[in-house]
Parts: C-alpha cells; sequence; structure tokens
C-alpha cells in the first residue's frame, strides 16, 4: 500500500497539469478556428468567453485519455530515469503489480467518462452549438428534419411526415396509413399540419381516405384523439445516435428498426458511445506496457511509444467503424474489436515486461 500511495502520489500532480494543458489546446483550437467569423459578426467579447465556457466538458472529454496516458508514461519513465524502481524490483515486485494503481485509475477513468459525457458533455455541447449559431446567424437545423416515416403499433399506423418542427413541436405535411392485421390497406388521413397538445395531435384540415365497394372516397375526419405517437419518437429520427443519451440514442435504434429503415449507422454509434468510454482504460493499458520496455532515453521512447501505439489504436477505430457502418461486419465488432485487441496486447505486454 505504501508504494501504491507513492506511484498515485507521483502521477496525480503530472495528470492536473497534462488534464489543465490539454484543455487549454483543445479550448484555444476551436476558439481560433472561428474567431475570424465572430469578429465579422461583431460579437462581443463576453459571447465569445460564454461560447468557449461551455465547451470546457467536452474539451475535458478529449484531453482525458491523452492526460492518463501522457502521466503514466512521464511518471514511469521518471521514476526509470531516476533508478527508483530497480530498489522496487530487486525486492521482488513484478511490475504489473506496481503499476496495478495505475491500471484501476484507467478503469475508474472509463466509468467517469461514460457518465461524464451522457449527462453533461452532450447538454453543454448543445448549449454551445446553439449559442454558436445563434451569435452567427447560422439556422439551427439538429433538431428538425425532413421526409421522416415511423411505423406505430405494431405496424397498423405508419407516419409519413414532409417536416418536423421539434421547438414547436409541430408535423408538417401529415399522411397516416392505417393497415388492416393482414397489412392490407384500410384508410389513409392526409393533413396539412399536426400540433402535440401534450396528450395527443390534433390535425388541421384532415381528409380521410377509405375505400366503399369499388371506390376510394374522401370524407373530412372529425376531430380525435387516436393519433398519440410520443413527440420524441419525430425527434429521435432527427438527429444522430451520437448526439444523443445512451437510452435515448437506444430507442432511436429501435424506433427506426420498428420503422423499417436503416439503422445500422445508429446501432454502431449507440455501441460505440460504450466502448469509447474505454478508450482512458486502453490508453492507460498501452501507456504503462510502453513504459517498462526501455533501458535508454526512457522518458522520450517511452512517450513516443505510447502515442505510436495510440495512434494506431485510434486508426484501427476508424477503420473498423467505417466497416460496420458499411455493413461488412457486425456493429457490436465494428464499435468493440479494437478495445478487446488492445486490451489483450497491453495486458500481455505488461505480464511480460522484464524487471
Amino acid at each position: 500500500m505504501t508504494l501504491d500511495r507513492y506511484l498515485v502520489r507521483q502521477f496525480l500532480p503530472i495528470f492536473i497539469i497534462a488534464c489543465f494543458m490539454f484543455v487549454m489546446i483543445v479550448i484555444l483550437l476551436d476558439l481560433f478556428t472561428n474567431l475570424w467569423r465572430y469578429l465579422n459578426y461583431e460579437v462581443p467579447l463576453q459571447q465569445i468567453l460564454m461560447v468557449s465556457y461551455y465547451y470546457i466538458p467536452k474539451s475535458f472529454s478529449y484531453a482525458l485519455p491523452v492526460s492518463l496516458m501522457f502521466s503514466a508514461g512521464y511518471t514511469l519513465g521518471d521514476l526509470y530515469g531516476r533508478n527508483e524502481l530497480t530498489s522496487i524490483f530487486s525486492s521482488g515486485i513484478p511490475f504489473w503489480r506496481f503499476c496495478m494503481p495505475l491500471i484501476v485509475i484507467g478503469v475508474l477513468s472509463s466509468f467517469f467518462a461514460f457518465y461524464f459525457d451522457d449527462m453533461v458533455v452532450i447538454p453543454t455541447l448543445k448549449m454551445k452549438n446553439d449559442l454558436s449559431r445563434k451569435l452567427l446567424h447560422q439556422p439551427n437545423t439538429s433538431e428538425t428534419n425532413s421526409d421522416i416515416v415511423i411505423k406505430s403499433n405494431g405496424g397498423a399506423l405508419i407516419y409519413s411526415v414532409d417536416y418536423y418542427d421539434y421547438t414547436a413541436q409541430i408535423l408538417n405535411g401529415v399522411n397516416i396509413i392505417e393497415q388492416n392485421e393482414d397489412g392490407s390497406f384500410f384508410s389513409l388521413v392526409r393533413a396539412s399540419s399536426a400540433a402535440w397538445n401534450g396528450e395527443y395531435w390534433e390535425l388541421s384540415n384532415a381528409i380521410v381516405y377509405r375505400w366503399e365497394g369499388e371506390f376510394l372516397r374522401a370524407k373530412d375526419l372529425p376531430a380525435t384523439d387516436v393519433y398519440r405517437e410520443n413527440p420524441d419518437t419525430f425527434r429521435r429520427n432527427a438527429v444522430k445516435a451520437d448526439e444523443l443519451p445512451a437510452q435515448e440514442a437506444a430507442f432511436l435504434v429501435e424506433d427506426l428498426k420498428t420503422a423499417g429503415l436503416p439503422f445500422i449507422t445508429a446501432e454502431t454509434d449507440y455501441h460505440h458511445r460504450y466502448s469509447f468510454s474505454c478508450t482512458s482504460f486502453v490508453v492507460m493499458i498501452l501507456s504503462i506496457s510502453m513504459g517498462g520496455r526501455f533501458r535508454k532515453n526512457i522518458l522520450l521512447m517511452t512517450l513516443l511509444s505510447s502515442l505510436s501505439v495510440a495512434a494506431v489504436f485510434y486508426v484501427m477505430d476508424m477503420i473498423t467503424m467505417m466497416m460496420a457502418k458499411l455493413g461488412y461486419i457486425p456493429p457490436f465488432a465494428g464499435a468493440w474489436f479494437p478495445v478487446f485487441f488492445f486490451v489483450i496486447t497491453g495486458f500481455f505486454l505488461v505480464k511480460n515486461t522484464k524487471t
């Protein structure tokens, strides 16, 4: 326990400094990327700083894995450089056991990253994007959509909507097809718009088409409260899975499957929400495994090797995600294969590090 506490004390100051440094780098990159746009629209400094303030959680999410990797590699390299590990290994303590506190920190950081992204990063990033679009006079298209098709009641009702305004909760260009149990046509309801009153959709200028004998008759549809599809169902089709909390992303995938729409991309992004939160643990394992491989130029070689292996991990993650979205491999495999591969490889290298 004494060695565990000593290693954590060596690690934490470096991690805090690295995290602050990388967060500032990410914020400044975003700021300078859009600075000329803010200047063109004469945006006040206070509003610009507010945009950067809302971007802090996302910047921390980006910086966390890199900071962990840098700090672990630097800490181990520094201990090697000062020959402090020689006496530790001489006492018979294996390298993997000495690094166990760092492994635990990596695991806890992955859990923290998932819930932090789900509860803090997604809402604050939305606030940042909305404010930035407002200041730059850009249209907000994140919560509207066109050409929406939804199935409900086990496929008995099919909604076809030309355009959905989530802010006002209004459907425009509504077509509702009702089918019999055998899947045959029963009726078609057409309305110029539908507004959500908190319980059901109120149709405007609705006309219903039904077969009467051999003729398809059109009649005005009286006011009805039978159409109660949740407004969030239409909204979830207007956003991407990686822009929603995990629970809503799962609902989005189910909605797409029920509606018979392409769902592979959304399902892949949903699995990636969980797998990518493990990045902190993966880069920690990789950094530790590289930290025990070198005896000369320890600090430099540790950092370079850690960055190289982490870059390979990110590239593999992008490739497998692309293959999953194109349908070449299952969504679960596309999201999780890089994590499993590098965790197993990292544990093997740590276990077999010579001390």
